[in-house]
């Protein structure tokens, strides 16, 4: 390049431009001078060439130096000198970005209500140097499928604006007390694996009821699992990852959540029965390869000597969040009920061969927590219909398990 006919400029364009590539944030190089010495005094060098364009001092435009670092347009601060750059040794807020969201808990109807608003400064993830992003929540510890909500995902975007709300029903003040919603936030590849970005984790003991929390944290990244072999499956993508954690979160003492299921429970003293609603599901494991299930509920009145307490409702087409408004009568007097134990379960209908189960639940005298106060309620107001969300687990009842392709 020259300055004008004859003179070669002293100072080359990429001595301005050149930058030292590593892992990590680039960052420009502080001794320009160390990587591209100035050629000395001399026709070649221009040093005698008169005119601004051929004095020895780099015009001032072209300083690199005043360039904007690179990490600025990653959401990153610039680091203090002598810091080692790297983007995972770098601090977290600025290598990852930030998420704002909003929770809600809303006690009379039992839903907690996650209104996703927007990420800024999130890690470049695509060749572009852009990202496709998307957020998954959680419930921990919980079945990963069963209770996985997803936003829609922001195309070739580092701020990402979703403004969508995201609805967990059955929630009770047990779940409020002991679980943690997990927000994650991943890059969607449509040619291989969705990539992890960051993670941000709230104990829901944190909110109030009727009280919407405003959130604005930065991600983080995944919290390590404990043993080497964890480690290596989680490599193999986020679902293993997932997977494997909430188990290790669980314990091996708790049972796999499968979804919730709301009943209604009411003795009759005009009728001398009992009145089970089967009003809705919501959160079930899916069991079929598109994602979903086509499920149906069966009640049993246990001990059933004559097996004539069993009742099923219709099934319902692909679906994990089904209602089916239908009610069963089962005619007992309040004595003898106050002995029985009803057990109701969640399947999965299949053509042509046996029904998955999928989850469920047994409320009687010796049931635990909400089971057995809903049936104790029950019991000791008649003629009141008592509505209560319950959580459906992995354990089939001995009995279930005999009316496989009922």
């Amino acid at each position: 390049m020259r300055g004008r006919r004859g003179d070669r400029m002293t100072i080359n364009i990429q001595e301005h431009m050149a930058i030292n590539v590593c892992p990590g944030p680039i960052r420009p190089i502080r001794q320009i001078s160390d990587y591209f010495p100035r050629r000395g005094p001399g026709p070649e060098g221009g040093g005698g060439g008169g005119g601004g364009t051929g004095c020895g001092e780099a015009p001032a435009h072209l300083a690199p130096l005043a360039l904007a670092p690179p990490a600025a347009l990653l959401g990153a601060t610039t680091p203090d000198d002598g810091a080692e750059v790297d983007s995972y040794d770098s601090d977290d807020t600025t290598a990852l970005g930030t998420l704002e969201f909003d929770l809600l808990y809303d006690r009379a109807s039992c839903m907690l209500h996650c209104r996703i608003l927007r990420a800024k400064g999130l890690k470049p993830m695509d060749f572009n140097g852009l990202a496709d992003p998307y957020v998954k929540l959680h419930l921990l510890p919980g079945a990963c499928k069963a209770n996985k909500l997803k936003t829609k995902t922001q195309r070739n975007t580092l701020n990402p604006v979703w403004n969508e709300e995201l609805t967990y029903s059955g929630i009770t003040d047990d779940d409020i007390t002991h679980k943690v919603l997990r927000i994650s936030v991943c890059d969607e590849d449509k040619l291989s694996h969705n990539e992890f970005i960051g993670e941000i984790r709230v104990p829901l003991r944190r909110l109030k009821p009727s009280q919407k929390k405003h959130f604005n944290i930065c991600l983080e990244r995944q919290v390590p699992l404990p043993s080497p072999s964890s480690m290596s499956a989680a490599l193999r993508g986020i679902s293993c990852y997932l997977k494997e954690l909430e188990q290790a979160e669980q314990g091996p003492g708790l049972l796999e959540e499968r979804g919730r299921i709301l009943l209604s429970l009411s003795y009759s003293s005009r009728r001398h029965g009992l009145l089970v609603g089967i009003v809705r599901c919501a959160h079930l494991a899916a069991m079929d390869v598109n994602g979903y299930s086509d499920p149906y509920v069966k009640t049993y009145l246990r001990p059933d000597v004559d097996k004539k307490s069993k009742h099923k409702t219709c099934v319902k087409k692909k679906t994990l969040n089904p209602e089916f408004n239908e009610e069963f009568f089962y005619e007992i007097e309040l004595s003898t009920l106050a002995t029985k134990t009803l057990e109701v379960t969640v399947w999965d209908y299949d053509i042509g061969k046996s029904n998955d189960f999928i989850g469920g639940v047994s409320l009687g005298p010796g049931a635990r927590g909400e089971a057995q106060k809903h049936w104790n309620d029950c019991l000791h107001q008649p003629d009141t219909a008592l509505e209560r969300w319950h959580t459906l687990t992995s354990e089939l009842p001995p009995a279930a398990g005999a009316y496989p392709l009922a």
